[in-house]
């Protein structure tokens, strides 16, 4: 079992880890020292168990909040998995009904006659102004 040194608060410890964990094992004691070294800068010297209970309460309630996090963000997307899930179960919308109106042909003769008859017309008034000019 290997002994890795670790630093935290400016002080070094010898800590036994199994083979392969001394990475684990500093990565963990570097966490360890960002917190007691805001707790050096703090207060100064403070007892050696203190310094490692303070660090380590304080590491306890930031994990406690990012687990709060989690938490919520995990009830956030479970509760949009429900809503898609009611989206994807729900029958499809009813197809939307466009009526296009419908001239009747009988309109549609009578004003065709009646442009014939204002054309002619047009074209009378149009003879009988160049006759008079």
């Amino acid at each position: 079992m290997p002994e890795v040194p670790i630093y935290i608060g400016g002080r070094t410890f010898e800590v036994a880890c199994q083979e392969g964990e001394e990475q684990y094992l500093q990565s963990a004691a570097r966490m360890l020292d960002t917190e007691a070294s805001v707790l050096v800068d703090q207060i100064g010297r403070v007892p050696e168990t203190r310094m490692l209970l303070m660090a380590g309460l304080m590491l306890a309630d930031k994990t406690a909040s990012l687990e709060d996090q989690l938490r919520e963000s995990e009830d956030r997307a479970a509760g949009l998995e429900d809503e898609l899930r009611a989206l994807r179960e729900a029958p499809a919308p009813e197809p939307e009904r466009i009526e296009v109106p419908v001239i009747p042909s009988e309109v549609t003769d009578s004003l065709a006659e009646i442009a014939a008859r204002a054309e002619a017309l047009a074209e009378e008034i149009e003879e009988k102004s160049s006759d008079r000019a």
